[in-house]
């Protein structure tokens, strides 16, 4: 039987002051489907070190992977429930027992199967407060999945059971409301980034070129995230084909993808323009150091963690869908600019900035400042408190 997480409490949690009660800091338990190197993994552990007054555990139903370490380094405790597939039925009771022997005053769950088996887990173990983030809901995908009847129906049915859901922009709360989710039941805490850990860096721009035989006068186009079909890495590897001799494509991350993209590469004459640095965690910064312009090819997306992380190293950006950025009002990224998703639409964008090169990086928009991860704990917190006083 797997252990309940001992949380702890988080640095920044004041003890009561002789003479004067205060209430015991809530216990939250984080369920998410797993810990490998993927933006809801990624804010899970940039949040929770940012929640106030929270003693915090995680776990994750599959795949511990790096996150996991991350976490366990910044004093979480992470249990993982070894889960072999989305139809194990045998985690469901290992969950509950966590739950309870935990004494939890709040499950928040994170992804599509955390939120599905973390929902009636929580209910079973009699936690009243309940709240799940939807972190990857697209216009017709889930977490780069296709949407079909049966996982809408079964979604609805889970969300039933939640206290509130959490959407991470206003773009997912509008689908959500679409898929028939009452909206007082839905909540915009928006994803957020420490805009500090990704300022431009000069000395890490030239280690992360040599690290990588990136010639220090090459123009370096970027791109982040899976290697999943949904991010159109395909399409970028194509647009960057026709560039100058000097433009390289620097793609960090790893995925399913990876040997049909080799193969795109190879076939449009790019491959020796292609650098492929891998699946990273805290080595992201230096690598948006070492870009000139960065590009967001996909066509479907939650949120845009990576153009919002882009913009804070001072890039200038090609986006072809970013919520972050279509739910502010107009002129809080200056540097950044809407595409068209066609190869050739994207060629003709990077030609523009390819001729507009050589000046300095970019100021820090205004958009960065607004999505503050500590702005983005103090809603959380607030709606922690609100769910548990209205159990």
């Amino acid at each position: 039987m797997t252990a309940a997480p001992e949380t702890r409490r988080r640095p920044g949690t004041r003890p009561a002051r002789s003479g004067s009660p205060q209430k015991p800091p809530l216990k939250v338990l984080h369920v998410i489907t797993g810990l490998g190197i993927g933006g809801a993994e990624e804010q899970l552990r940039l949040l929770v070190p940012h929640l106030r007054e929270v003693t915090a555990g995680v776990v994750t139903l599959t795949n511990p992977g790096p996150v996991a370490d991350a976490l366990r380094a910044d004093g979480v405790p992470v249990v993982h429930l070894g889960m072999r597939g989305n139809r194990d039925l045998t985690a469901l009771p290992r969950l509950v027992r966590l739950i309870r022997r935990g004494g939890f005053d709040v499950v928040h769950t994170h992804l599509y199967r955390a939120c599905l088996y973390g929902r009636i887990a929580a209910r079973l173990a009699g936690v009243r407060t309940v709240v799940a983030t939807e972190h990857s809901l697209g216009a017709a995908q889930i977490e780069g999945r296709p949407l079909s009847a049966g996982a809408r129906a079964l979604y609805l049915a889970g969300e039933r059971l939640g206290t509130t859901t959490v959407a991470v922009s206003g773009t997912v709360a509008r689908r959500l409301a679409e898929w028939g989710v009452p909206p007082s039941r839905v909540r915009v805490v928006p994803n957020g980034i420490d805009a500090a850990r990704f300022a431009f860096d000069a000395g890490a721009r030239q280690s992360a070129r040599q690290r990588l035989g990136l010639a220090p006068d090459a123009y370096v186009v970027g791109g982040v995230g899976r290697l999943v079909p949904g991010k159109r890495f395909d399409t970028l590897i194509r647009a960057v084909a026709p560039l100058p001799p000097g433009v390289r494509l620097l793609l960090v991350g790893e995925g399913e993808e990876r040997a049909r993209l080799e193969r795109v590469a190879g076939e449009c004459g790019a491959a020796g323009r292609v650098v492929w640095a891998g699946a990273v965690s805290r080595g992201l910064p230096e690598l948006l150091s070492a870009m000139d312009v960065f590009v967001s090819a996909s066509a479907d997306e939650a949120f845009g963690l990576a153009v919002v992380e882009a913009l804070a190293a001072g890039l200038p950006v090609l986006y072809a869908a970013c919520p972050a950025l279509d739910d502010l009002p107009p002129g809080r990224a200056p540097g950044a600019r809407r595409t068209g998703g066609t190869a050739a639409e994207l060629t003709a964008a990077l030609r523009a900035a390819y001729a507009a090169r050589g000046g300095p990086r970019l100021p820090v928009p205004e958009a960065v400042r607004h999505y503050d991860i500590a702005r983005s704990a103090r809603q959380l917190m607030s709606l922690y408190h609100e769910a548990s006083e209205r159990r």
